[in-house]
Order: structure tokens, then C-alpha cells, then sequence
């Protein structure tokens, strides 16, 4: 897949991503067609992976600096897009899941289809902004949308789950969608092989409730102690939702439990 796949943002998942599939990526900043045109032409992928996005150190940042959000996370992704259709080459767009409400007393996991609402946070709103326009080209054009959710990997990394809980000490416990990285990369693999196009949820089903990720690491790291708080007692606003893996696993794709992972993960992670 070296030659096919051409990844614009060496980010957390971008560079995940090009390690995975052995395949090229670009730091160019995308502020034009003819930015996204010139490295087409540099690279001639088959299909373009964009991971170009912002959050900061994390999504409050976003609200202080909003220019900088929606050019990454809105505006870049249509013009990727429109580069891609131009050229006539795929387009794969790494989404988010924190763009829904969730009411833990009355709703199911969100599905694939419904419409984002959730708008207090502006990381949230840029992120809908792209994803209800590549949706509707995705209609007719060759765009894959992935929503991925709280990424947890096994490897260290500032943005990965299991680091910035560890780091925090103190837990909420409200069941969430997590998005095993491994089993990511896998998902991703197939939904390209199948052609997919339109929305997907890739999130490992079920909920994880933070502090039980963290028992796993105190298994293995004894010392280590951290306190469960109330969501209100964080003092942030933030999304917390539970998203539908039912149209991933209707593609033949066999979707792990995010209980199953947990494990493997934290002994993973250890080695490095």
C-alpha cells in the first residue's frame, strides 16, 4: 500500500496510520486547492487518508483559538475533498464521535446515520461542519468517513487514552465509546478493501467506564492511585457518548468488545 495511500497530518493518527499501512504522508499545510493539487501531483496516491485536524492540548484549546480549529478541521477537509474529486481519487476522512448529545436514561448507541447535536464545544461544531459536507458528496462520490472515539493504543503517546488518565488521577466513571487503535487500523484496512462509503462508527462495541481501565493498570502497577469523580465534579465541559458499531459489523468485519482490549493493551503498553 506504499504507493496507493498518501496521509496529509502527521498527527497521532496520521502517523499511526503511515506506520500501519508502510505508506507516505505529508505535512503540507492545506490551505488551497492548489496546496492539496501540488502534493497529488508530488505523490500520485490512489487514495488520499486526511488525519489533518486540532485539538490542542486538548479541546479547550480550541476554543481560544478558533481560526486555527476550523481551517484545520473544517476547512482543510473540504478542500481535500474537492481536490479529490477532481483528480478522481478516493477519499478516506478521520472524523470524530464527540459531536453528539447523549442521554444515558433513554438513548441507544448513537447509529452511523443520525445527525450531530452537539454544539457547546467549537472542537465539536468544526468537526460537523466537514462531516455533514463529505457526507452528502459521499453520496455520490468515493468518500469514506470514520468516526473514531477517545483513542485508547497500546504505546505511549500524549493523546492516547491510557497516558492522559494516567497523568489526570482523577476519573470520571460514565460509560463511553473508546477506539481501540490495533483494531482501528484493522477496521480501516477492510472498510478500504470493501469500497466503503458514507459514514461509519469505528469504535470498539460496548462502553468502557474509565476506572476500569485503570484497575487493569494498578494490577500491573501497584503503586499507582487515582480517584473516581462525578462528571460535574470535573468542572468541564466535554462530550460522553456511546456510539452504534452495527453497520461496521454488517460489513463482515468482526468488531472486539472494548473489554476484551484492556488487557492486551496495558501489557502492551508496558513494554514500550
Amino acid at each position: 500500500m506504499k504507493n496507493r495511500f498518501l496521509i496529509f497530518g502527521r498527527g497521532f493518527i496520521g502517523s499511526r496510520i503511515a506506520e500501519e499501512f508502510d505508506c507516505r504522508i505529508s505535512d503540507r499545510k492545506i490551505y488551497s486547492i492548489q496546496d492539496a493539487e501540488e502534493e497529488i501531483n508530488k505523490f500520485s496516491p490512489e487514495i488520499i487518508i486526511n488525519s489533518i485536524g486540532y485539538t490542542g492540548r486538548n479541546v479547550n484549546d480550541c476554543e481560544l483559538d478558533k481560526d486555527k480549529t476550523l481551517t484545520a478541521n473544517a476547512f482543510a477537509p473540504i478542500v481535500l475533498s474537492e481536490a479529490a474529486l477532481r483528480n478522481n481519487i478516493r477519499l478516506v476522512h478521520i472524523s470524530s464521535g464527540c459531536i453528539f448529545n447523549f442521554d444515558y436514561s433513554k438513548d441507544e448507541p448513537i447509529r452511523d446515520d443520525k445527525t450531530p447535536d452537539y454544539f457547546d464545544l467549537f472542537y465539536s461544531r468544526s468537526k460537523i461542519y466537514s462531516e455533514q459536507a463529505l457526507r452528502i458528496l459521499s453520496q455520490k462520490y468515493p468518500i469514506l468517513i470514520v468516526r473514531i472515539r477517545v483513542p485508547l493504543d497500546n504505546r505511549p503517546h500524549p493523546k492516547n487514552l491510557l497516558d492522559k488518565l494516567i497523568n489526570y488521577k482523577r476519573i470520571i466513571d460514565l460509560p463511553n465509546s473508546v477506539t481501540y487503535v490495533p483494531d482501528f487500523m484493522s477496521a480501516l484496512g477492510h472498510l478500504i478493501k470493501e469500497e466503503a462509503r458514507g459514514i461509519y462508527n469505528v469504535v470498539n462495541k460496548g462502553a468502557l467506564k474509565y476506572p476500569q481501565l485503570m484497575e487493569i493498570y494498578k494490577r500491573h502497577v501497584p503503586n499507582f492511585e487515582y480517584r473516581v469523580i462525578g462528571y460535574k465534579e470535573l468542572g468541564l465541559v466535554r462530550t460522553n457518548v456511546i456510539l452504534s458499531t452495527t453497520k461496521l459489523e454488517s460489513t463482515g468485519f468482526k468488531v472486539r468488545d472494548v473489554h476484551e482490549v484492556l488487557e492486551e493493551c496495558v501489557r502492551d503498553y508496558l513494554k514500550y
